[in-house]
């Protein structure tokens, strides 16, 4: 009695209710707040809850989480070859819930989440000799210029799936990632190199400024490549490699040309706009020249 006497007084009490409230009426706010907010991620918080947290946390009400529950789920989870950078990333979504859920005053106190290490830091990188044969493999337009655009400018995969032939200035030699459409919502403007600009103008022939720029033979946009991923990558001699470490090639590549590391991370994951235009005209020549 003295205990929520004292909460009471301290603005702290939120009531019996709270013991009752179970972990996927907390899991169901979060989604929604994922939704809410727009976030771009929200099909891999959904999936993270459904096939790996619910199972193990989704019966169980909010109180009865603690640390040795955490830990028995960090032991099942590695037994079944999770990775520690995994295992994180849906800890980290379980933590979310239980602070939204002490925002919306259905849980008192959030526990705590433990950090595991994480060592799976990648080192793969595309070399020339190794994107002839990649773009061998498969010469369609499409996956040509996706391979060159990537290699040069290292864009996340889903920035470039989703370009649309707008987005791109032929005359100017220009591409521009609008604003709200990357990772980190900034917009991008880069040049064109001789090989990109020769390819885009080949993908956006015929096409309106909304069709996207990357389509099959058929017209429609690319959307799932893995498959045919995997087997050029077979081809070229570089099995396990990822789109994604075509962004370390073009880091690589512009930092063996003399550029910054700064202006690297801007060209990657920044806006060029905001550069000087003395900058802008190094990095273009630079880029002409890889």
């Amino acid at each position: 009695m003295k205990q929520r006497l004292a909460e009471i007084q301290t603005g702290t009490f939120v009531g019996p209710e709270t013991e009752r409230t179970r972990v996927h009426e907390l899991a169901d706010d979060f989604l929604r707040d994922y939704r809410i907010s727009g976030r771009k991620s929200v099909d891999d918080a959904k999936a993270r809850w459904t096939l790996h947290l619910q199972p193990f946390f989704g019966p169980l009400r909010a109180v009865e989480v603690n640390g040795p529950l955490v830990t028995r789920y960090i032991d099942s989870r590695q037994h079944q070859g999770a990775k520690n950078a995994t295992i994180n990333r849906e800890l980290a979504a379980l933590k979310r819930m239980f602070n939204l859920g002490r925002e919306h005053r259905k849980v008192r106190d959030v526990p705590i989440f433990p950090r595991l290490k994480e060592n799976n830091v990648r080192k793969g990188f595309l070399e020339d000799g190794q994107f002839r044969k990649l773009t061998d493999y498969c010469p369609e337009l499409w996956f040509r210029a996706l391979v060159e655009v990537g290699r040069t400018y290292g864009w996340r995969i889903s920035e470039l799936l989703k370009m649309r032939v707008s987005q791109t200035d032929l005359f100017s030699r220009t591409i521009r990632l609008e604003p709200g459409t990357t990772k980190n919502n900034d917009g991008r403007e880069v040049t064109m190199t001789d090989s990109v600009y020769t390819l885009l103008a080949e993908s956006v022939t015929g096409k309106s400024a909304v069709d996207y720029v990357f389509t099959r033979a058929n017209g429609k946009p690319v959307r799932d490549f893995r498959s045919t991923w995997v087997k050029a990558c077979q081809h070229a001699g570089v099995p396990g490699l990822l789109f994604h470490d075509l962004r370390r090639t073009a880091a690589r590549n512009l930092r063996r040309a003399g550029i910054a590391e700064g202006v690297i991370m801007k060209i990657g994951a920044g806006v060029l706009g905001r550069f000087s235009s003395a900058m802008q005209s190094s990095i273009k020549m630079t880029l002409q020249q890889q």
